[in-house]
């Protein structure tokens, strides 16, 4: 199969990892959705797991409380599957550095989490579940989040800033 020069551009590894990841996620977010109907939102399922430190209401409430063992389970998967990727499994383990200064990561770690308040949510409880349940909400959420990461991306170049 012949791949065009845009297709090996944006793919550079091909494309059937990110195939292969893509329907990992969708199968994951599915089983989590039909066995529990919960949404599998990364951002709430961490506010769940931060009740086992926290005493504030904001991470106590009930339905959190009642499914937070499975929560923190998930929770980890997601930090634990990244790490065996990154340290075990990827072909090329210098791709998980930077030259991003700690600050900056740290700024742009705070402004996701701001912006994930805001948008009452996350890209994969919105992204990947409520767009694929055709929420309007989720779509709309999906659509801004994408405008403003494509006009901050254009910002920063634009401005010539680098790592």
């Amino acid at each position: 199969m012949a791949v065009t020069p845009l297709v090996g551009a944006l793919f550079p590894r091909g494309v059937l990892p990110y195939l292969i990841g893509g329907l990992l996620v969708g199968l994951g977010a599915a089983i989590i959705y039909l066995s529990t109907g919960i949404i599998a939102g990364a951002s709430t399922f961490l506010e769940s797991t931060l009740s086992y430190v926290s005493d504030a209401s904001r991470f106590n409430r009930t339905k959190y409380v009642r499914s937070r063992d499975w929560r923190v389970v998930f929770t980890l998967g997601i930090v634990a599957g990244a790490a065996v990727w990154g340290f075990v499994l990827s072909p090329d383990p210098g791709a998980w550095t930077t030259d991003v200064q700690p600050w900056r990561l740290a700024v742009g770690g705070l402004l996701v989490g701001v912006g994930t308040r805001l948008g009452k949510g996350c890209t994969s409880g919105h992204g990947v579940c409520g767009v694929g349940s055709l929420s309007r909400t989720s779509l709309v959420n999906v659509a801004t989040f994408m405008a403003f990461a494509i006009g901050t991306a254009q910002l920063v170049a634009a401005l010539g800033v680098s790592p």
